[in-house]
C-alpha cells in the first residue's frame, strides 16, 4: 500500500496538505481545478519535489527522503518525455539499461513490450516519425518495462483525440489489471476517470483527500470541483 501521512507542501505562496491517505493497487484518478496542485502531488510522490512535513511510505517503508531513482515509482509526463534523437527502440530500452548494447534477454523484453502496446516493427523510427497516439504507446511501453509498483501519469493522453485517448485509457486499464501497480492518473476530463478509475483522489482548496468513489464524487462534487467541471464542459 502507498500511504501519505501529515503531508505539507509549500512552494512560494502555494500550499497543499494531506492528513492521511492510503492507496491500494488499482487505478486512481487525480481530479481537481486547474492550479490546485495535481501535478505537484505527483512530483512529490516521485521525489522531484520534497514536502516540508510528512511521510510517504510504500509497503511500510518510508520513501520520503529517497531520490527519484531510488523510489519504486515510474512516471509518464504529459509530453511523454521521449528523447527526439533516439529511436523508439532505444527510448524504450532506457527502462532497462543506459548502455548502447542490450543483452538478448533485454532485447526480447523490449520487443514484447512494443508488441504489447501495438508498436511492432516501429523500433527504428524516431519520435518525430510517429503519431501522438504512437508516442503515448512508446511512453507506456517504457514504464511497463520499468515494472515499478507505483505508476504516476500526468495527463499523458491530454493531447490525443477522443478515439485515440479511449484506446490508450483502455490499454492502461489492461496493463494495470495484468501487472497490478498502484496507479495515479491526473486528468482534467471526468470521462477519463469514469472509464477506468473506480477511485479518485481530489485535489482542491489546498487539500488532498480520498479515496472517493469516482461516480459518486462526480455526481455530487464539492463546490471547487463543481465550478471547475462546469467551466470545462
Amino acid at each position: 500500500m502507498l500511504k501519505i501521512n501529515d503531508l505539507d507542501i509549500h512552494q512560494g505562496d502555494f500550499h497543499l496538505a494531506a492528513d492521511a491517505l492510503t492507496l491500494t493497487p488499482g487505478i486512481h484518478a487525480v481530479l481537481g481545478p486547474s492550479g490546485a496542485g495535481k501535478s505537484t502531488l505527483l512530483s512529490v510522490l516521485a521525489g522531484f519535489d520534497r514536502p516540508q512535513r510528512g511521510h510517504i511510505s510504500w509497503q511500510g517503508r518510508d520513501i520520503t527522503g529517497l531520490a527519484p531513482a531510488q523510489r519504486p515509482v515510474a512516471m509518464v509526463f504529459q509530453d511523454n518525455n521521449l528523447f527526439p534523437h533516439l529511436t523508439i527502440y532505444r527510448n524504450i530500452a532506457l527502462a532497462l539499461t543506459q548502455k548502447s548494447r542490450v543483452t538478448a534477454d533485454q532485447h526480447d523484453r523490449i520487443v514484447q513490450a512494443m508488441d504489447r502496446v501495438g508498436l511492432a516493427g516501429m523500433g527504428d523510427r524516431k519520435p518525430a516519425q510517429l503519431s501522438g497516439g504512437q508516442i503515448s504507446r512508446a511512453a507506456l511501453a517504457r514504464v511497463i518495462l520499468q515494472a515499478q509498483p507505483i505508476l504516476l501519469l500526468d495527463e499523458p493522453f491530454a493531447a490525443l483525440g477522443p478515439a485515440l485517448k479511449q484506446d490508450m485509457l483502455d490499454l492502461l486499464g489492461d496493463v494495470a489489471m495484468q501487472t497490478g501497480p498502484c496507479v495515479l492518473m491526473v486528468t482534467h476530463d471526468p470521462a477519463d476517470a469514469l472509464r477506468i478509475a473506480p477511485k479518485t483522489i481530489l485535489v482542491a482548496d489546498h487539500k488532498i483527500t480520498g479515496t472517493h468513489d469516482t461516480r459518486t464524487l462526480l455526481e455530487n462534487p464539492p463546490p471547487a470541483l463543481a465550478a471547475y467541471l462546469n467551466t470545462s464542459t
